[in-house]
């Protein structure tokens, strides 16, 4: 009998990146552009076009991650960043109609915390958080091995939760270093591998405010692990020291010995964790 293959699929605004898992290892994949502000169906149809080149009769499901909110139970996604007509697909039914296979549906930052549980620096733990650091905040939260989405996709929104003036997110994402110091992320980072005192600088503020969502996150979750990912988590080692200097005022030192940061260093996670949104749907094992 062949081995059976699971889809995954990766959305942004501007592409889609879709790859087939077989027997835990990415077999295949690839980019497909899309035409973010078409019309729904055009959107649709390119992203068909794109499973079209790797779906075959051993398919035996479709994960898809998205940047929107999602209706897990029903797979249907709103609002989708970046492109404006996708305000309420059904997705998940709208894909099994055409490939008749089960077709599970969630959020980016859900599917990031699943890849990194299968396939990345998690997969020894079963308490895993899994924080994007890059345009915004995301998170996504595994307990006891399995991905926890809440009641309505909502589990692990800490980059909502009110701080100082705003949220975490305003403080502790990429979005802060263009608005207070008129320089990207990137362009920061660079100049701190040069050791640029203020660069360093920043990553150590942007650290310490970031250390306040962590003590957000282990009050909540309690995890035994926690995996940055995004454009910003490679600034890890600029930003950890003002992170760890925050986590001194936790009520729970004890926990903190146990607790483990790992930076993400698997390109195609995206990918990854949307096909292993299959195998958390069949009781966080993998079926074949």
């Amino acid at each position: 009998m062949p081995e059976k293959t699971v889809i995954g699929i990766d959305l942004g605004g501007t592409n889609v990146r879709v790859g087939k898992v077989r027997d835990n290892e990415l077999i295949g994949h690839f980019g497909w552009p899309i035409s973010g502000r078409a019309p729904e169906d055009v959107v649709l149809g390119e992203i068909r076009d794109a499973i079209d080149r790797v779906f075959d009769k051993d398919a035996a499901g479709i994960g898809i991650g998205v940047p929107s909110v999602v209706d897990v139970d029903k797979g249907i996604v709103y609002s989708v960043a970046n492109i404006p007509s996708w305000k309420e697909v059904h997705l998940k039914d709208k894909l099994e109609k055409v490939y008749g296979v089960p077709v599970h549906v969630n959020n980016d930052a859900n599917c990031f915390a699943l890849g990194e549980s299968y396939f990345g620096k998690a997969r020894n733990y079963r308490n895993v958080v899994g924080l994007i650091l890059g345009t915004g905040l995301g998170t996504g939260v595994i307990i006891n091995n399995r991905l926890y989405n809440g009641t309505n996709c909502g589990a692990g929104e800490f980059g909502h939760i009110p701080y100082k003036d705003s949220e975490f997110e305003y403080y502790c994402s990429g979005r802060r270093f263009p608005r207070e110091h008129g320089v990207s992320g990137e362009v920061l980072y660079e100049r701190a591998l040069k050791g640029d005192k203020e660069a360093l600088g920043y990553f150590e503020a942007f650290g310490l405010d970031l250390g306040n969502a962590v003590q957000a996150i282990l009050y909540a979750v309690d995890p035994e692990i926690i995996v940055f990912g995004g454009s910003v988590s490679k600034a890890y080692p600029f930003f950890e020291k003002g992170m760890k200097e925050t986590l001194k005022s936790f009520k729970y030192q004890h926990a903190l010995k146990r607790l483990v940061f790992a930076r993400s260093e698997m390109k195609e996670i995206p990918i990854l964790g949307a096909a292993a949104l299959y195998f958390d749907a069949s009781g966080g094992q993998n079926p074949f």
